[in-house]
């Protein structure tokens, strides 16, 4: 634990962010310095809680109480080691992570959590400014080679562990560079991706082989993927979910992934095509889904000059505090409001948009009706209600749809191989993250549907030490830490 009286003496607190003014004006990471008495009284609150259910929050079962109680008696050394002991890359989870095991924090039950988010992130920035982060290279390699099909967080972590157990990794990314949705999806204003690039060349000198620009069955033939005794498709949900209504077809109606990705590769000074011309300088934005998603695309329109930025979410607005249905130490669905919503948008909930509307075959206008759920009397998933005489038109220059994912593409590798899917159209494993085909593995959200971050790390983790595993008979890759709540 902190210091005994830590969580009476200390409230939470927070690095300071940049003002909205200044910020919109980049791109830059929002959050302020902040000092190394802050963060040690932060840890402070770490309370002696006998059964820390922030363990049981973290998908990666990262040993929280430990670390928070290594910053506190100033051994941050000791404390990058035990996180780096369950968690690959803290310094993508300490910026981009919901921080689940923050909402299971004991403390939280009646009080502020722990700022363990934060205090993650301050001890792997620490341990590199220290120097203490350095490429593990293993002892003896292995005659086995292997293939990590994806360089997001899944891939990466899986071909950090794999090379770890001393085999040759290969890792195939069909971008110009290696970071997949950490560096496409996620906007710089949450995580600069000097961050990413960081952590690759570290990985490369560690001895793990990046090939970019590699598309498996176009300038890469699948042929070459017969010289790996193991394949693990970490390929991500990329399929965006679609809004088949009147007018679909209109310009203007953007997949929210088309519009973040090109704002991050003009940003890292990407070449683009020559009809990408998306931006929302001067348009009045419509961003039709109230996720992670929908808000990065909230702050990037800002940032790019929109004229207005409208935010659609179908459910209900959600309360304040916990949900009665959704008690500690569950993940509640409560309002949350992001950096990207302070900086500027006006929130919609309950409502519905029923047509496009156009001139020119270009999107000028959307009409919406609020909308509520009502039970289904054969008991399946609430039925959607139109309620009469809420019929709303919106000026709609641009319109991106933020509306979740349905699965990895069609097509390519997956099909290639023969793997199978499940029912939700997500790749088919057992508990071993095998698949129908030998020796192919999966992780990621392409195994289990969209997710957060530190799923994608710990499938990755698990499924290195299901294909050491495999390949050896025995494995000295680490487990998965203590176990997860529902969410």
């Amino acid at each position: 634990m902190g210091k005994i009286t830590g969580f009476k003496e200390f409230t939470r607190e927070l690095p300071r962010k940049r003002s909205t003014a200044e910020r919109v004006r980049d791109y830059k990471e929002i959050y302020l310095p902040f000092s190394e008495d802050k963060i040690r009284n932060q840890a402070a609150r770490c309370m002696d809680c006998g059964v820390p259910t922030c363990h049981a929050g973290c998908p990666l079962g990262n040993i929280i109480p430990d670390w928070n109680d290594l910053v506190y008696r100033n051994l941050w050394k000791d404390a990058i080691d035990r996180l780096h002991a369950t968690n690959n890359f803290p310094e993508f989870t300490g910026r981009l992570c919901p921080a689940p095991c923050e909402e299971a924090c004991v403390l939280s039950i009646n009080e502020p959590a722990v700022t363990i988010e934060e205090i993650e992130k301050q001890i792997i920035e620490r341990a590199f400014n220290e120097g203490w982060v350095l490429p593990i290279r293993p002892e003896t390699r292995t005659d086995k080679k292997i293939a990590v099909i994806g360089s997001g967080p899944a891939g990466l972590a899986a071909a950090q562990q794999l090379n770890r157990a001393g085999h040759f990794v290969t890792v195939y990314e069909r971008d110009h560079k290696i970071g997949g949705l950490l560096r496409y999806g996620i906007p710089d204003f949450k995580m600069e991706k000097w961050v990413i690039d960081r952590r690759i060349d570290l990985m490369a000198s560690e001895g793990i082989t990046f090939k970019t620009d590699a598309v498996l069955g176009q300038n890469i033939p699948f042929d070459e993927l017969e010289a790996y005794e193991a394949i693990v498709l970490c390929v991500g949900a990329t399929v965006g979910r679609d809004l088949p209504v009147e007018g679909r077809d209109l310009e203007g109606i953007v997949p929210a992934m088309h519009f973040l990705a090109r704002q991050n590769r003009v940003i890292g000074g990407e070449p683009l095509e020559e009809n990408e011309t998306l931006n929302a300088n001067g348009k009045h934005v419509i961003v039709i889904g109230g996720g992670d998603t929908g808000s990065d695309c909230i702050g990037t329109a800002n940032r790019q000059g929109a004229l207005s930025v409208t935010n659609f979410e179908l459910l209900p607005k959600p309360p304040k505090g916990r949900p009665e249905a959704q008690p500690w130490p569950f993940w509640p669905m409560r309002l949350r409001t992001s950096s990207s919503h302070e900086e500027g948008v006006h929130r919609e909930w309950s409502i519905n948009t029923k047509r496009f509307l156009g001139e020119n075959g270009v999107v000028n206008k959307l009409i919406t009706t609020h909308i509520e759920f009502e039970p289904d009397p054969d008991g399946g998933r609430p039925r959607i209600k139109e309620l009469p005489g809420t019929d709303k038109e919106w000026p709609a220059d641009l319109v991106l749809l933020a509306l979740g994912f349905t699965g990895p593409e069609p097509g390519g590798v997956v099909e290639h191989l023969g793997v199978a899917l499940n029912e939700r159209g997500n790749i088919k494993s057992d508990e071993n993250y095998a698949t129908n085909v030998p020796n192919v593995f999966a992780a990621g959200d392409g195994r289990r549907g969209q997710s957060l971050i530190v799923w994608a790390i710990s499938e990755g983790r698990e499924a290195a030490r299901a294909v050491d595993l495999h390949l050896m008979g025995k494995t000295e890759l680490p487990t998965k830490g203590p176990g997860d709540l529902p969410r």
